[in-house]
């Protein structure tokens, strides 16, 4: 019974947490199994390696420590941050390569995915081996689902977010970026195991993670304003030129967009994944080099002439 109600104390909260990130990129939102394998990976891979490399790097310096206290102080508050995020980050440059993944939001949203993954596995461990009592275990699932869980989508979301707004920036700045948001990241869980591990600090961690949640979903919400300037300065180009009515320019970069009405029903959802993937093909273009120049420009004709046609087919001349 305990381990059926620790798996899904687990799993539908971390669950709903990766569906409302997922939900709220709502201009250029990712490919759902993109996320999802982010998310498995969190919640396989990432911890057997960090479980892996947690050992390796406690079996080092462990005989330096005579007191067992303090081995587990040193592997909660220094292995732990700088192998998991390790560990979780390591997928996160794997998915950075695809040419789906565009920017800050898109690291957002990947690392985040990532996170919540480890997450819920690391709070199904806990769920089952310290909910010794039903008062106790209520009051795990209730401070690791609010904070712990969450802290481990911020941090590496925070990886994410530095390593997507490095992509289309120089090659200096490629590799300054994403090792200040490995930094960052291991500096939130480090902050945040530091002060749980301490009694007389837990508070200030809980108005830490508190803070720092707060500043995620404000980084959040502005990167994806972002992306809805992107679609709009990107498309003013294509409405000019008559490929698509005016009119729709402000819809299709607007909220509106997911309503009926302004556009024949039936081509709706292709319009606007079609149009908004032009705008962020010309938005990368204006960085990119070499064959990744070539094939964003093959990528532009290949929409502009999708996009003709979809409105030719509800508008024939």
């Amino acid at each position: 019974m305990l381990v059926i109600a620790s798996g899904l104390a687990a799993a539908i909260p971390l669950l709903f947490y990766l569906f409302l990130i997922w939900i709220f990129d709502r201009y250029d939102r990712e490919p759902l199994d993109m996320v999802l394998k982010n998310y498995l990976w969190g919640a396989i891979g990432a911890i057997i390696f960090a479980i892996i490399g947690s050992l390796i790097l406690s079996g080092i310096f462990s005989p330096f420590f005579t007191d067992e206290f303090l081995v587990d102080r040193f592997e909660t508050v220094v292995v732990a941050p700088f192998v998991e995020e390790l560990t979780k980050g390591l997928f996160l440059l794997i998915t950075f390569r695809s040419k789906k993944f565009d920017n800050l939001t898109d690291g957002i949203v990947y690392g985040g995915a990532i996170g919540l993954g480890f997450g819920m596995t690391e709070n199904f461990l806990y769920f089952i081996t310290y909910g010794t009592t039903v008062a106790d275990w209520i009051i795990i699932v209730i401070i690791r689902t609010l904070f712990s869980a969450v802290m481990h989508c911020v941090s590496t979301a925070t990886f994410g977010a530095f390593l997507g707004y490095s992509k289309y920036r120089g090659k200096k700045f490629r590799y300054i970026l994403p090792t200040i948001g490995m930094a960052i990241a291991m500096f939130i869980h480090f902050a945040w195991n530091f002060s749980v591990s301490m009694e007389s600090l837990a508070p200030l961690g809980f108005l830490f993670m508190g803070v720092t949640i707060v500043i995620f979903i404000i980084v959040f919400a502005v990167s994806v304003a972002g992306e809805k300037k992107i679609i709009y300065n990107e498309l003013v180009e294509e409405a000019q030129s008559g490929l698509i009515p005016v009119e729709h320019l402000f819809i299709i970069s607007s909220p509106q967009r997911n309503s009926k009405g302004w556009v024949e029903e039936s081509i709706r959802k292709l319009y606007i994944k079609a149009a908004t993937r032009l705008a962020f093909r010309k938005m990368q273009l204006k960085y990119a080099k070499g064959i990744n120049a070539d094939f964003y420009k093959n990528d532009i004709d290949n929409h502009r002439l999708f996009i003709r046609n979809l409105l030719s087919s509800i508008n024939p001349v």
